[in-house]
């Protein structure tokens, strides 16, 4: 961090290198438990222009100071500079304000929404759908597979803004539990008998199928109307129970085989 007070000695402009000081806000902590205060307010000019100094939140300036509002960005949220100030206890005075940022459209000033933010989220893990819906399934025949493809809307809150996010499934990866290669698709499938995503066992035995869903996302923070994209995925699973591959076999039978009792020739 950087920065130079003006000549007056009525605030400082700080360049805060990881920007990450521009997203703070008084959100978490109590007003009269804070030490440091953050608050977005127009710059005031007094006499030279280089007289610097934080104005009121209405956007008007103290001591008939001349203010420097923000324009241009085109339909999204003007966001005024944000100023800090800082006290020893909670019982001291307050210093003096400090300009962190220079302000600007929302979605330029407005933190960002990591990778690593939007996979700490709780996204829910899609239902895997599997056909026959039994505890068995037979060798050598169609099993189907197929999920949910619907957005998901979650809220959270970034550095003290509420953010909306949007996660949206984009591919999925089928295990099949046998050693085979896993199904990689973007269809999430449709049950029988539109379906078109499907597994063929070859040998019998107790197999459990996983789910691996890869989600995009894009996100909204409070005081912009702007949509951006996540800069990377993240990623749900989901495992069915387990069941039997199977095979079975006809015969004619003289009788149904729900008759009671069983006929010797359906055993």
């Amino acid at each position: 961090m950087e920065g130079y007070f003006d000549e007056a000695g009525q605030a400082a402009q700080l360049h805060v290198r990881d920007g990450e000081a521009r997203a703070r806000t008084n959100a978490v902590v109590p007003a009269t438990e804070r030490l440091v205060d953050y608050e977005r307010s127009v710059i005031c000019a007094t006499g030279a222009a280089w007289f610097w100094q934080k104005g009121n939140v209405d956007g008007s300036c103290p001591e008939g100071g001349t203010p420097f509002p923000l324009t241009g960005c085109d339909g999204d949220t003007v966001l005024q500079p944000m100023w800090r100030r800082q006290r020893a206890t909670t019982t001291a005075e307050w210093g003096q304000w400090q300009q962190v940022d220079s302000g600007g459209c929302g979605a330029d000033v407005l933190p960002t929404l990591t990778a690593e933010d939007f996979r700490r989220l709780p996204i829910p893990a899609p239902v895997l759908n599997v056909q026959p819906a039994a505890d068995w399934v037979l060798v050598n025949k169609e099993t189907i597979v197929y999920t949910d493809p619907s957005p998901v809307t979650l809220t959270t809150d970034l550095l003290g803004y509420q953010v909306t996010v949007e996660a949206t499934p984009t591919r999925f990866t089928y295990d099949f539990g046998d050693g085979t290669r896993p199904l990689v698709t973007t269809d999430p499938g449709a049950p029988y008998p539109a379906f078109d995503t499907f597994h063929v066992y070859r040998d019998l035995g107790t197999r459990q199928i996983t789910l691996t869903t890869e989600w995009s996302g894009r996100y909204q923070v409070a005081g912009s109307p702007a949509w951006r994209d996540v800069d990377g995925t993240a990623q749900t699973t989901t495992t069915s129970p387990p069941f039997e591959v199977v095979e079975r076999t006809s015969k004619l039978v003289a009788e149904l085989c729900t008759a009671v009792p069983t006929p010797p020739d359906c055993g």
